[in-house]
């Protein structure tokens, strides 16, 4: 088990994955969300669902870091508390990419000395912003089986310019937007 899985797993912090495993080329990935604030434990088997959580996670570690992070924040404000929950897996050679619901803009920014990008995102998926991001076929990934389409995704979108203007931390904060929520559609 590689020391990411480890820390995900003895801090119980992963929330309805739908992928955690080796993949072909990879020592661990994960897909599905990740838990920044937990719920209230109320007793010894039973805990309110998380307060926060990095939703739509897509994970690569082929060591004792998180080589590659894609999740989307609903809100800027639960940044700082996943950088605290995460920072000791997180390293200056990591792609770390974040689609905030409540951001009125894109940034590349460092803060704590790793780089994070961070795009707004209103009514689409992490998933189909990387997809086009990479300039995948949809069609294609859809004939692969999971680990082949993580790697895939993943060896496309680190070598893929991410345009996004370089900001500092604060410009990145002044982004935010209280009244901004996701627009959902189809069935609810």
């Amino acid at each position: 088990m590689s020391k990411v899985q480890e820390y995900i797993y003895n801090n119980d912090l992963q929330w309805q994955a739908t992928f955690s495993a080796k993949t072909d080329k990879y020592d661990y990935a994960y897909r599905g969300s990740l838990i920044i604030t937990p719920g209230k434990v109320l007793s010894a088997d039973k805990q309110l669902p998380p307060k926060a959580t990095a939703k739509q996670t897509i994970l690569i570690s082929d060591g004792d870091v998180i080589d590659f992070i894609t999740c989307e924040l609903e809100t800027l404000d639960f940044f700082e508390p996943f950088v605290e929950r995460y920072k000791e897996l997180l390293s200056p050679k990591g792609l770390y990419i974040l689609f905030v619901t409540d951001a009125d803009g894109n940034g590349k920014f460092v803060y704590e000395g790793i780089t994070f990008y961070m795009f707004a995102l209103d009514e689409s998926s992490v998933w189909n912003e990387l997809v086009d991001y990479a300039d995948l076929s949809k069609g294609d990934l859809k004939k692969m089986s999971a680990e082949e389409k993580i790697d895939t995704l993943f060896d496309e979108i680190k070598s893929t310019p991410l345009r996004a203007p370089e900001l500092g931390y604060d410009a990145i904060k002044a982004l935010k937007n209280a009244s901004k929520t996701k627009t959902l559609f189809g069935a609810v």
